[in-house]
């Protein structure tokens, strides 16, 4: 018989929430990729930079090379001032060159430097900073012309129409500067037999010349040449009228586009003198323009307007 008066005994379990731990590894973690993003693009802007862009931005962070001088001024300062030399009066010299003798036993006198900031001079700085400058002038120069020969094969290489011809276009960087030929091949001439005036690659091929060697800081020289054994129907017209015709007709399509007249050293026919395969005169290359740019500044400095 079941037992009716047993007491029912009910438990009741209360669920607690875990406490709030706080949102503070959050802003750490954000704070984290922030900082990683900026340095990643930190380095891509750094090698997105060119070196001379480089330098630049370590000259503009690093601090000016000024020395504190003690002076007798106090305050703000106290008694420091951003200069080599302290506190001079207005028309003070810097350096003080004074006649004195050498030493108290001999009568020979000597120029005592006192340099009152800054390294002693050493005999012959001069000549070695002005050497310096000259040297890195040049290795500017040669970098210019090597962006500028890059830049021209690739102009040549944009046109379609003188795919065919590539093999006729040299572009050379010499210790002179850029020496550019438009040669024929055989059985394919960059000139028709006998005219001075260029076929429309060759036009297009020293069109492109045109803007790139306008930026260099250059002298051209623009010489015509021909292959020896050709044929002229007029006695009076021969090959040296020809080169030379040839030479000023580039002249006139790189003035035409873009070149200004001032760049021109001399335009010059050279017939079949200074051929290009000296072996084999008779050769289809012989017969070429050649276009060199010299590393000489024009008599003129660029920019300047009557």
């Amino acid at each position: 018989m079941a037992n009716y008066d047993q007491p029912i005994i009910i438990k009741k379990i209360r669920k607690r929430k875990h406490p709030h731990h706080g949102g503070a590894w959050k802003i750490a973690y954000a704070d984290f990729v922030t900082a990683m993003m900026a340095f990643f693009l930190l380095l891509w802007l750094i090698s997105m930079t060119t070196p001379e862009q480089k330098q630049g931005l370590a000259d503009y962070f690093a601090p000016a090379a000024v020395s504190l001088s003690s002076s007798g001024a106090g305050g703000v300062m106290g008694g420091n001032a951003m200069d080599d030399t302290g506190d001079l009066m207005s028309g003070s010299s810097v350096e003080v060159v004074v006649e004195a003798p050498a030493s108290p036993q001999s009568a020979d006198t000597g120029a005592a430097e006192a340099s009152l900031g800054g390294p002693a001079r050493q005999p012959g700085s001069e000549n070695q900073a002005s050497s310096d400058s000259e040297f890195n002038l040049k290795a500017i120069d040669s970098q210019a012309f090597h962006s500028a020969a890059a830049s021209i094969r690739q102009a040549w290489q944009a046109m379609p129409e003188l795919t065919p011809f590539m093999d006729n276009l040299l572009i050379e960087q010499t210790e002179e500067g850029l020496d550019i030929q438009i040669i024929d091949q055989q059985g394919q001439p960059m000139f028709p037999e006998g005219s001075k005036y260029p076929l429309e690659p060759t036009r297009a091929a020293i069109a492109a010349i045109a803007p790139v060697v306008q930026q260099l800081n250059a002298q051209i020289t623009i010489s015509g040449h021909t292959a020896a054994g050709g044929r002229y129907d007029n006695p009076r017209y021969g090959p040296w009228e020809l080169s030379a015709d040839r030479a000023n007709v580039v002249r006139s399509v790189l003035g035409e586009f873009g070149l200004s007249e001032d760049r021109i050293k001399s335009v010059i026919g050279r017939a079949t003198d200074e051929p290009f395969f000296p072996n084999d005169p008779y050769m289809a290359a012989n017969e070429r323009v050649r276009i060199t740019v010299l590393q000489v500044p024009p008599p003129v400095p660029a920019g300047l307007r009557p």
